[in-house]
């Protein structure tokens, strides 16, 4: 039982470290798209 447990928590683990690297992707988007649409401002 605590290996199940343990696998899962591995898991969980995993799953917020793709939602925090999709996060940084989104965020890092965001700026490149902020940072173009400055460019052209000028």
């Amino acid at each position: 039982a605590a290996e199940k447990a343990a696998e899962e928590e591995a898991a969980k683990k995993a799953a917020a470290k793709k939602a925090a690297e999709e996060e940084a992707a989104k965020k890092a988007a965001a700026k490149k798209a902020a940072k173009k649409a400055a460019e052209e401002d000028e």
